[in-house]
């Protein structure tokens, strides 16, 4: 099993997380991923820089931490030559510590160029046609690419690393581990759903399972759930919410009907490292060997502190096992 460190985009700017990265190589986290997102969640987050600046100035401040997008949308916002081609740079310029997590995306950061966000089947159809177009092109040559929803002419990545990126797919259903299957290397996921990774296994999938485990550590119980209440309500709202809604106004008004105690719930609250191994478990139980530890608690210092002294020793003692 990988531990991962879960860059929170949406809550801290750019040079934070570029330091937050160099503290997890040192506390020993085994890899960072970050969302590519244009929005936060909600205001109360208040930041949202562009994910291929920040894990481009990682690459250069570590050495061994691998690092990922969790995940990036390469069908509208972006077309997907331009993600092929950012993705081939990141390879070479951590030496081939990235993988490139991809998902068909989340309306709340694709609207804004205004094409439009489709229904989940059209999402879908859009998302398996640009994966073809990446893959297309990280074979090398000049390539064109005729599909119902994109088109490539005469493009060609001229700096490619020897070996391409590995390319997680994000997966909340059967359709989209199908296509985890079909272009994928791995998988990402969100929820620690058994008949994902079963699935994906079944259909011949063989690559890393990433996922992200939900925790807010803090000194108190309490101050860990009054801050993950303030800025991670909305995740309890379920992926059929998270994937539709515009704009972070609309995620707050969602999340209005969320408790305190659906947070503690969902959440690995407070100092206790039996409540976080807990949590990760209902990941590892799972079958997932990628786990991203997304701290939403108020001391991301305290945390490292944390993980380092107390939680990975038993995280590594669990694995071994």
């Amino acid at each position: 099993m990988k531990i991962g460190y879960k860059l929170i985009a949406e809550s801290f700017g750019p040079q934070e997380l570029v330091r937050q990265a160099a503290r997890a190589e040192q506390v020993g986290f085994d890899f960072v991923e970050m969302s590519d997102h244009f929005h936060p969640w909600v205001e109360a987050q208040g930041h949202s820089p562009f994910v291929w600046n920040v894990l481009s100035a990682i690459a250069a401040k570590t050495t061994t931490l691998e690092i990922a997008t969790g995940v990036t949308c390469p069908s509208v916002r972006y077309h997907p030559a331009i993600i092929a081609q950012a993705a081939a740079t990141l390879a070479l310029l951590s030496d081939g510590r990235f993988t490139l997590g991809v998902g068909s995306g989340e309306r709340l950061n694709e609207h804004i160029v205004g094409r439009g966000f489709p229904g989940v089947r059209e999402r879908h159809a859009m998302f398996d046609e640009a994966l073809d177009i990446i893959r297309l092109l990280w074979k090398g040559g000049y390539q064109n690419y005729d599909g119902r929803y994109l088109k490539l002419e005469d493009a060609r990545i001229f700096d490619l690393p020897d070996t391409a990126p590995t390319m997680a797919v994000a997966v909340s259903g059967p359709s989209s581990v199908a296509l985890a299957v079909k272009h994928g290397d791995g998988l990402f996921a969100v929820e620690p759903k058994r008949e994902l990774v079963d699935g994906y296994r079944a259909a011949g999938g063989t690559g890393p399972l990433f996922c992200e485990a939900p925790l807010a550590w803090a000194r108190t119980e309490e101050a860990a759930v009054t801050a993950a209440h303030t800025t991670n309500a909305w995740s309890v709202t379920g992926w059929k919410v998270m994937a539709e809604l515009p704009n972070p106004v609309n995620f707050e008004a969602a999340a209005g009907t969320v408790r305190e105690q659906d947070i503690r719930e969902q959440f690995a609250c407070g100092p206790d490292v039996e409540r976080h191994l807990e949590v990760i478990g209902q990941f590892t139980d799972a079958g997932f060997d990628h786990v991203a530890l997304m701290n939403a608690g108020p001391d991301q210092a305290g945390f490292f502190d944390f993980f380092e002294r107390t939680l990975r020793p038993r995280l590594v003692s669990a694995s071994s096992r």
